[in-house]
């Protein structure tokens, strides 16, 4: 008689089963509702007085945009500089804020900085966790812009310069602005007319792209 040899064990060739246990399933699906959560991102929009911030944000806010604006009257003439700009009666005295879908999924916070000078303190506030920033310029004070373009290069907050195209104004091209605010390599130059909503979407999108693969830029270099 021959000998009994014992059975090994059973090769399986055929594919494991996908895991449908309750752990797997939740696991899933909250993959799947992270892939497709709603992004949110906060800009600034930033610039000397006067130079079309609140009106940027009002014309492009999907809500009724929050404004925190006074009458500028006779006892802040000493501290308001309103050459320029004597037609404006009002300023903002602490921020702007709006809100703009780009696309599904994708929308934006609008944080609109106040101009004059003896507000500033309230920028480093308004700026934490921003994606980036929008400078609002005006051709005819082109100075008032000097001290946003130095705030944020300083922080490395990237963000594109939007001139503001008024009437009557004599107009120069993204590369003449770009040489007199000093403006480091690649910094995005866009003219714009700030009460238009699709002028103002197009700034909010080139700022978007242009921060974006700054991040990304960053991120690589680090972990380079």
């Amino acid at each position: 008689m021959d000998p009994v040899v014992p059975e090994g064990p059973q090769r399986n060739d055929s594919p494991a089963a996908p895991d449908h246990t309750p752990a797997a399933g939740a696991a899933d699906a909250e993959a799947a509702e992270a892939d497709s959560a709603p992004l949110a991102l906060k800009i600034l929009v930033a610039g000397g007085f006067g130079v079309g911030k609140t009106t940027l944000v009002g014309a492009v806010s999907e809500i009724r945009p929050l404004r925190t604006e006074e009458l500028l009257s006779e006892v802040g003439e000493s501290v308001d500089d309103t050459a320029g700009v004597h037609r404006k009666a009002a300023t903002t005295v602490a921020m702007d804020f709006g809100r703009i879908t780009i696309r599904s999924g994708l929308s934006l916070y609008l944080f609109g900085t106040p101009g004059q000078d003896r507000f500033w303190f309230l920028w480093d506030d308004l700026s934490q966790g921003a994606l980036g920033a929008v400078v609002v310029a005006d051709t005819r004070r082109l100075a008032d812009s000097f001290f946003a373009v130095d705030y944020f290069e300083d922080r490395r907050i990237p963000f594109v310069v939007a001139v503001n195209c008024f009437a009557g104004a004599q107009s120069y091209g993204a590369r003449e602005v770009s040489r007199a605010l000093d403006l480091d390599r690649g910094t995005p130059v866009v003219l714009c007319d700030a009460r238009d909503r699709d002028s103002g979407k197009e700034v909010l999108i080139r700022l978007v792209e242009y921060a974006g693969r700054m991040h990304t830029t960053r991120m690589l270099d680090s972990m380079g």
